[in-house]
């Protein structure tokens, strides 16, 4: 069993508490009052919910430090080094249809650096959580990525984008050249838990295009403790700035990365 820091006991707690509200929430979806954001994008009562309700925890025990929030924005904190990143809902579409396959991300950056994270999923009480140095777990298992190596065998996540935003005749070619060469291709609608997916093992690899820092900066983390790779699908910077990710074992990224892109 893992021993938890001090820190990582923070961020647990309050992911476990915000938890079960949103566990009650889940089971009343159909009387949450949820307003459009923009296409096919939904923000619900339960998403502001719960993520007043992390900042309020999180700010009890580090209250120096700021936050980039998905529904709340950017707070500037007095520690400018330290900021948590946080998704209260990925996959709130999921969740308004009551699909069970959704999760709160919580990632703490130091500098350019995320040093710890979390993934959650109160539903199935799915915790998978990593910080720098210490490893990747999963509900206190120590995880690892897969060990595969041609892409005949492999299985990738990824995601589409939405209805409204650009990529999407890019996003098909891609899907299409994957399927011919892989066991597979799954879109799970919730970007952090693909990744966890993959630091555990059970997706040889996921890309995405347009994605937040909220939505990967905890899985990220989880995907490199667990020996994975992670990069920007097209540049040398960093998914976090670009919003593109590719994530996989180190033999794969060379060859699933030419799959996806279609370069020789």
């Amino acid at each position: 069993m893992a021993l938890r820091s001090p820190l990582m006991n923070v961020m647990v707690t309050a992911a476990e508490k915000a938890g079960k509200a949103l566990k009650r929430d889940f089971g009343e979806v159909e009387h949450l009052q949820v307003s459009r954001k923009g296409p096919s994008d939904f923000v619900s009562a339960a998403d502001v919910k719960t993520e007043k309700f992390l900042v309020a925890e999180l700010s009890k025990a580090r209250p120096t430090f700021g936050f980039v929030n998905e529904e709340g924005g950017i707070v500037q904190g007095a520690d400018p080094d330290h900021r948590w990143i946080i998704d209260p809902i990925d996959g709130t579409t999921n969740f308004l249809h009551g699909i069970p396959h959704f999760a709160m991300s919580i990632a703490l950056q130091r500098g350019p650096e995320i040093i710890a994270g979390v993934v959650y999923n109160p539903i199935t009480d799915d915790l998978f959580t990593a910080e720098k140095g210490m490893g990747a777990f999963h509900n206190n298992r120590r995880l690892r990525v897969s060990a595969r190596r041609t892409l005949d065998d492999v299985l990738v996540g990824t995601g589409s984008p939405y209805k409204g935003r650009p990529g999407h005749k890019e996003f098909l070619e891609q899907c299409e050249r994957v399927i011919a060469v892989t066991a597979g291709i799954r879109r799970f609608g919730t970007a952090s838990l693909d990744l966890a997916f993959v630091a555990a093992g059970r997706y040889d690899g996921f890309w995405e295009m347009g994605l937040q820092p909220w939505d990967m900066a905890a899985g990220i983390l989880l995907v490199t403790e667990a020996g994975g790779f992670v990069s920007d699908l097209m540049t040398p910077a960093s998914p976090l700035d670009t919003g593109n990710i590719l994530a996989t074992n180190a033999e794969l990224q060379v060859s699933l990365r030419k799959v996806i892109l279609g370069t020789p």
